[in-house]
């Protein structure tokens, strides 16, 4: 009768097929060892799973019974997540690097145990980490330039090329065409660089414009190419995100008609991007370091001076008449 009621007690759950939760099987097996005639009452399961289930209790009891009793301590979860870090922040360190830096913090911990625990996360380094910090050392020499497109009135294709430098984000040249080739690439970077440069190094994506005449143009003017990696825009990061500052800002608040009338509002978005638009990367301030303006006299107020077509505005003080 017990086991009758525990039956329809599972039946009565509102499932189509009743699960059977842990106290139903520690009910099964139990009344397996202790009533013989258990398998002719069994209705919602079949006696081959009451068996299952018996055994897997029986492999967990002897894997509990056969835990080691000692043996090497385990490593904390703070060591585990200190390793992590240091070989995550510093991708040259091997083991004999972090099992010192760990022993100067004061952790007693083997190199061996180190080594096991590396080759267990199996770093390789950050290839996107490492390419930040080369970015970050040289950015005094460093400029970058690239092509985006720009639709038309009439459906037509224009291509804007711009360089950049990373120090102050200031764009060195921006002009505007139809069709873009090597010749006309090298053109502008003619009008860029007229003479030797303070720069070393320029970020450039695979474009085939910018085959290796220009490359050959780069290495004569004094600079070093390097090209990014095939689908990896995030290497050359810093024009990529001007490319989608100056399309949030301008592009997608406006038609452009032609030629001409794109290459006017790339000049009025570039002196607004120089002389007023504050960038997080310089800390708050200007490509052209805009000065930090006092409150002239106690009745001066804020005035908005609009920018683009008042797309964007500057604010100063100025003081009531």
């Amino acid at each position: 009768m017990l086991a009758l009621r525990q039956q329809v007690a599972v039946l009565k759950r509102k499932r189509p097929r009743p699960i059977l939760n842990r106290l139903d099987r520690i009910f099964w097996t139990s009344l397996r060892r202790y009533w013989p005639r258990w398998a002719e009452v069994v209705v919602i399961v079949k006696p081959a799973t009451v068996i299952g289930w018996h055994r897997a209790g029986f492999r967990l009891y002897w894997r509990w019974r056969s835990r080691p009793p000692g043996g090497r301590p385990q490593i904390t979860e703070e060591i585990r997540q200190l390793i992590r870090r240091l070989a995550q922040e510093n991708t040259g360190w091997g083991a004999p690097k972090i099992h010192g830096e760990l022993l100067k913090l004061g952790f007693q911990i083997s190199e061996r145990t180190v080594t096991r625990y590396l080759r267990r996360v199996g770093r390789r380094g950050d290839p996107a980490k490492r390419w930040r910090t080369f970015l970050h050392n040289h950015r005094e020499a460093i400029v970058a330039f690239d092509f985006f497109t720009v639709p038309t009135m009439t459906f037509q294709m224009l291509y804007c090329f711009f360089v950049i430098e990373h120090d102050r984000r200031k764009i060195l040249h921006c002009n505007v065409t139809r069709h873009p080739t090597a010749d006309w690439v090298i053109q502008q970077l003619r009008e860029t660089f007229p003479e030797a440069a303070p720069y070393r190094y320029v970020i450039l994506d695979r474009d085939t414009k910018f085959d290796q005449e220009v490359i050959r143009f780069l290495k004569a003017t004094g600079l070093t190419p390097k090209r990014t990696s095939a689908q990896s825009p995030w290497q050359n990061g810093t024009a990529e995100r001007w490319i989608g500052s100056c399309r949030r800002e301008m592009l997608d608040q406006v038609i452009v008609l032609s030629e001409r009338h794109l290459r006017r509002l790339m000049g009025e978005y570039i002196c607004y991007h120089h002389q007023d638009r504050v960038h997080d990367s310089l800390a708050k301030d200007t490509p052209n370091k805009r000065p930090i303006e006092q409150r002239p006299a106690a009745n001066a107020t804020v005035v908005g001076m609009p920018r683009m077509g008042g797309l964007h505005h500057r604010y100063a003080w100025r003081v009531a008449a």
